[in-house]
């Protein structure tokens, strides 16, 4: 009798060991950091590759274990029921039931999901391959019970989600990215940022980031090759589109250094030259191209500066390599960069700003969240919620922001103040709206 009880109580420990192994693989195998995984899968590491394979069928790793931990619960429990029956009577039930639920909530869920927690991925890779053969072992119970699961839940409507993984993948990106922190805020801000834009390249187009024509420097290539030479002295860019009659009819973008070149080879005489004899062909491309699309482009093409056209082949400004660049880092100035209105940062939090200034980097400067969906100016934006052209003095409250018009030209809105509005006012603002 006695050895009998040392077998069972030995029986007991054992399950419960099993049950902790199966709490903290659970856990560790869903907490695990993806990327490192995939670093070390890249590195050749064989229990990476355990995990990777464990990943790719979830709902089976997830059925294996839970089958595994109920198995072993249910026997320790039987186990320990019928042990504290045989030495107390009737009332081993309930002690059985007390001190099983102790244990095993301690022993076997807490501090192996805790350990797990610690140090998901040791964990995750000491436990992928002995989890792979339980995998396997209870595959056919598996798969019943997975196929009776779903069977339920599409009865009921929940289905598995429409969701691509590629979608969730960017979502949970997305949600790393804003909480990465750090001891210089304004770093990791900017950091942020970078990140966020190389993810947004896919969603936005030229047109919200090119150069207006209105702002493109462009040069007539019927003028006098000493008026010419002139311009593109005086010009602080290294790519000028030509233009024949009228300035959206661009015929041709002269680089400085083909021009020099010629310069060199006339040894000097700019009267013979010929300007569309140097000069590259134009490359025009729509105004919906978007970002990652254009900068691939750039590389295949090796060029760096392109014409963006309407859907009727208007002209309407000009997109180059450094825009799209500008789009993940920032601002790239040189000592040849012509200085333009932008946004002066006050230090109550309100903001002077150009109404040319783009959405996107308005928010980049400010860590603002104002929508650029439907227009890319924040000029636009005020035109587009106030359905009219507004006066100077004028102020208009959206999107938790008070804009307030500083400057028109014309139609056109030059400059505004940006108040980011306080909870108080937001809720009144949506009380009203």
């Amino acid at each position: 009798m006695d050895s009998a009880l040392i077998l069972t109580t030995i029986a007991i420990l054992v399950l419960m060991i099993l049950s902790g192994f199966f709490s903290g693989s659970e856990t560790a195998l869903t907490a695990a950091s993806r990327p490192r995984m995939h670093r070390l899968l890249n590195q050749g590491d064989k229990r990476a590759e355990a995990v990777h394979t464990l990943w790719e069928r979830k709902e089976r790793l997830i059925g294996a274990i839970l089958l595994g931990n109920n198995l072993v619960n249910i026997l320790a429990s039987a186990l320990a029921t019928s042990l504290l029956i045989s030495l107390v009577g009737e009332a081993g039930v309930a002690y059985a039931t007390l001190l099983m639920t102790a244990l095993v909530l301690i022993f076997s869920e807490v501090l192996p999901k805790t350990l797990a927690l610690y140090h998901a991925d040791r964990f995750a890779l000491f436990v992928a391959r002995p989890i792979q053969v339980v995998v396997l072992l209870l595959s056919p119970v598996v798969q019943v019970v997975q196929w009776f699961v779903a069977l339920v839940l599409r009865s009921v409507g929940a289905g598995p989600s429409s969701e691509s993984d590629a979608e969730r993948w960017e979502e949970e990106l997305r949600g790393a990215i804003d909480l990465h922190q750090g001891e210089d805020d304004e770093e990791v801000r900017h950091e942020r940022e970078m990140m966020r834009s190389i993810l947004d390249l896919a969603d936005v187009e030229v047109a919200d980031i090119m150069v207006h024509r209105r702002n493109v420097l462009t040069i007539n290539v019927d003028e006098k090759p000493e008026d010419l030479m002139q311009l593109v002295m005086n010009s602080p860019y290294t790519r000028l589109p030509l233009w024949r009659q009228t300035p959206e009819n661009i015929v041709g973008v002269l680089h400085v250094k083909a021009l020099f070149r010629a310069v060199q080879a006339a040894e000097g005489d700019v009267s013979s030259l010929d300007v569309m004899a140097i000069a590259g062909k134009p490359w025009f491309i729509p105004d919906s191209t978007d970002l990652l699309s254009q900068l691939q482009a750039f590389r295949a093409r090796k060029e760096h500066i392109a014409i963006v056209v309407d859907e009727y082949g208007e002209m309407l400004g000009i997109v180059t390599l450094e825009d799209i660049l500008e789009e993940i880092v920032g601002d790239i100035s040189d000592e040849t960069d012509i200085g333009v209105e932008g946004v002066d940062l006050l230090q109550d939090g309100t903001a002077i700003v150009a109404g040319t200034v783009t959405i996107r980097d308005l928010n980049r400067r400010c860590d603002w969240r104002l929508p650029d969906e439907e227009a890319s100016t924040i000029a636009g934006l005020v035109l587009h919620e106030a359905r009219l052209i507004p006066d100077v003095g004028q102020t208009f409250s959206f999107h938790g922001f008070r804009f307030e018009i500083l400057g028109r030209q014309r139609n056109q809105i030059t400059l505004l103040k940006i108040t980011p509005l306080s909870d108080e006012e937001k809720e009144a603002e949506t009380a009203t709206s």
